[in-house]
């Protein structure tokens, strides 16, 4: 199958023309008119990941491997020690990222994961409206994310409505409209922007919340003729206990 073909059948699950003007998804590595031989999914990609496949192999992924500005390709840093493995085995890469933020995973986080009755959608904020108690609600929330710890910016005993941006979404705190926002990667004057306002923050990691979008994806390319694998992305983070 040639890899315009599964371009344009990703274009129409979750237009690329969504995707904020900062951000990189589409084509990273690759040639439309190359035959692909399989399709891994994963949120990243790594070394391990390009070792193990078969050449030919597409790697759809949620954050581009390719992000800010490249100044040249020193082949012993990170992303250009990937790019050249990749380009080595006529690998290609599509990022899906900010684009598929709107269309699938933060609605399928906050529905199908945590369980929440969408209210409301507006671009990447999803909001539910009922009543929650805070030990129980913060319970539930390590459950379902299979949390070790949470980090929370304030407390409130009583909680009537709950706003979700999957990965880093502390910057949408001034659209929020909710007692309660969960996101990943809240930063130190983030909380005290936070407290400042009376806003509830919890932390829901970025890898943690985000998780899902290999299995989101392989869910949309059963319709294709060609196998589409979900690979086990790590996690950067992890947590030791002494």
């Amino acid at each position: 199958m040639k890899l315009q073909e599964i371009y344009i059948h990703l274009d129409k699950i979750s237009p690329f023309e969504l995707q904020k003007k900062w951000d990189n998804s589409g084509l990273i590595v690759g040639d439309l008119n190359r035959e692909i031989s399989q399709i891994v999914l994963s949120l990243d990609v790594d070394a391990d990941m390009i070792e193990k496949a078969e050449e030919g192999t597409l790697f759809v992924v949620h954050h581009p491997l390719i992000f800010d500005k490249l100044t040249q390709l020193d082949f012993a840093k990170y992303p250009s020690n990937l790019l050249e493995k990749m380009i080595l085995k006529n690998q290609s890469c599509i990022a899906l990222h900010t684009n598929f933020d709107q269309t699938h995973l933060n609605k399928y986080v906050f529905e199908n994961i945590l369980g929440f009755p969408m209210a409301s959608q507006n671009d990447f904020l999803c909001t539910a409206e009922g009543e929650w108690e805070y030990k129980a609600l913060l319970k539930h929330i390590k459950e379902k994310l299979n949390l070790p710890t949470l980090k929370v910016v304030g407390k409130k005993e009583k909680i009537t409505s709950i706003a979700l941006c999957t990965g880093s979404g502390a910057s949408l705190i001034d659209e929020v409209e909710a007692d309660c926002f969960l996101t990943g990667d809240i930063k130190y004057h983030d909380a005290m922007k936070a407290i400042s306002e009376d806003l509830m923050m919890v932390d829901i990691g970025h890898y943690e919340s985000e998780q899902f979008f290999a299995e989101i994806l392989a869910d949309e390319l059963k319709v294709l003729p060609i196998l589409a694998i979900i690979a086990n992305s790590k996690n950067p983070f992890h947590t030791e206990t002494y």
